[in-house]
């Protein structure tokens, strides 16, 4: 089995009084896709959340690369390598796609990522739309845009969030078929994700959120023999 490039054990976290992870274990490997399941506030955004420190407040083990980050402000947690997609994308809308590409600063310890050559080679879309505002791209070239950001950053642990939500067909074959090119480029990739029929294909293991805890952790060969506990869990 490959190195570990994230470990988390015991993971609480709260927004004020609410207390939202209750104690959540999960382990990731490198060049691993991970897929967080569950239904709608059972905690999976939340988890994505916590591991960069934007929750209220945390406790447990959050480690990456073998980096404890709990006590870390987020933006040192960034420089770690992590690479975060928030299912509202944050694209800003008065710079142009190429610029929105150009504005993130390097992290993590091989500095520079993806040239923007190889950004659109993956992403012919945006090539096109290059001199577009952020405004003027459909949802799924925001959504496009939104990952490739990350990708000049020299991230290698990239956390998704809900990328394929209401998007049209073409474009959710699209972004899985980026998710396989970018696995076969060795990230890591830590994905939430409500659409189980794209996710299915994609993953290498899964975790099942409710209430804040894993109920169910299995690897892709097993999903055919859970598939009546996901029913149960997830009515898929």
């Amino acid at each position: 089995m490959s190195a570990v490039a994230l470990e988390i054990k015991g993971l609480n976290a709260w927004y004020g009084e609410s207390h939202i992870l209750h104690g959540i274990d999960l382990t990731v490997h490198k060049g691993e896709v991970v897929t967080l399941l569950g239904r709608n506030g059972a905690g999976r955004t939340t988890t994505l959340r916590a591991i960069l420190g934007l929750t209220g407040s945390r406790t447990g083990s959050v480690r990456i690369g073998g980096v404890e980050a709990i006590d870390m402000p987020t933006f040192k947690i960034a420089k770690l390598g992590l690479g975060y997609c928030p299912e509202e994308r944050g694209i800003f809308a008065s710079l142009s796609c190429e610029e929105n590409l150009l504005l993130p600063p390097p992290v993590g310890a091989l500095g520079g990522g993806m040239s923007l050559a190889e950004i659109y080679e993956m992403f012919p879309n945006l090539l096109e739309r290059r001199n577009s505002p952020g405004t003027r791209l459909s949802g799924g070239e925001q959504q496009m845009l939104a990952v490739a950001r990350i990708l000049r950053t020299g991230a290698n642990l990239l956390l998704l969030d809900e990328i394929s939500e209401g998007l049209a067909p073409v474009i959710v074959q699209a972004l899985g078929r980026m998710i396989k090119m970018l696995k076969a480029k060795g990230y890591t990739i830590v994905m939430v994700e409500q659409n189980f029929r794209f996710a299915a294909p994609l993953a290498d293991r899964f975790y099942v959120v409710e209430h804040g805890q894993i109920v169910e952790h299995f690897d892709a060969v097993e999903l055919s023999a859970k598939q009546a506990v996901l029913t149960e869990l997830l009515g898929v």
